[in-house]
């Protein structure tokens, strides 16, 4: 804004994209950008330019932006909540950022960094049983990285003098969760994802079968066309013509 524009501006102040010139602007959570919001955004992606609060001077950005959603944009698009012009524009490279529980080994690989980070101050070191391990490597992390972050600080917090983290210093919602673990241990496989599974597996199969012709592989597979299409693209299936599933990164 400029100086005098509004009461209590005492002087002139640069906007966070003035302030971002020739460097890097990163917009967490873009989905929950109000319409109004999304229009100011547009044109500074789209032209470059902003007018400063009180000014009438245009002043022009280069400014790499990238941005950041747990939403599924495309949709909300669909539902009127998000602009198509933005959409696309911040849709020019996309970084998939798969759910933790989608991670496998990476659950054990970040809590001992946790471990370390956290256990910084003690004099003697700390570590997990292996119970605990298996709970934690067991449990669906609906909080992702930030969840066990936080869960392994209670644990450190929990541990006082002792030397190994048990299984009894998890959270209850960890060890409840174990139900989905069958007698070996091993996690049961649930029903969506299972049928994801097949989905996928009978979509490539129809599709390599008919050389791509989705017409003939939807009337093989006993489903529309406009059906098939919907998980051919849901599934990222077709290349070069994928979708932007949550937890994506945009950069422009």
């Amino acid at each position: 804004h400029k100086r005098g524009s509004f009461t209590g501006a005492m002087a002139d102040k640069k906007g966070l994209f003035e302030a971002a010139d020739n460097g890097t602007f990163f917009l967490d959570e873009i989905g929950e950008m109000s319409p109004a919001l999304q229009v100011k955004v547009l044109r500074v992606l789209q032209e470059g330019t902003f007018t400063p609060v009180g000014d009438t001077q245009v002043k022009r950005v280069d400014v790499r932006v990238v941005a950041a959603t747990n939403r599924n944009l495309e949709d909300m698009v669909r539902s009127g909540q998000f602009r198509q012009d933005l959409f696309y524009r911040v849709n020019v490279i996309h970084i998939v950022l798969p759910a933790l529980r989608e991670r496998e080994g990476d659950v054990e690989l970040l809590a001992n960094v946790f471990l370390e980070k956290f256990s910084t101050q003690r004099s003697s070191p700390l570590a997990f049983s292996s119970k605990a391990m298996s709970l934690l490597n067991g449990y669906s992390w609906p909080g992702n990285v930030r969840e066990l972050e936080n869960e392994i600080e209670r644990c450190v917090v929990l541990a006082g003098s002792e030397e190994t983290i048990g299984a009894d210093m998890l959270s209850e919602r960890i060890k409840q969760d174990q139900i989905a673990l069958g007698p070996s241990g091993q996690k049961i496989e649930s029903l969506p994802d299972a049928v994801k599974r097949l989905e996928i597996k009978m979509i490539k199969e129809a599709l390599n079968e008919f050389k791509g012709n989705k017409t003939k592989a939807a009337l093989a597979l006993c489903v529309s066309r406009r059906n098939l299409l919907r998980l051919v693209q849901k599934y990222e299936l077709e290349p070069n013509k994928k979708r932007v599933p949550e937890g994506t990164l945009f950069r422009n």
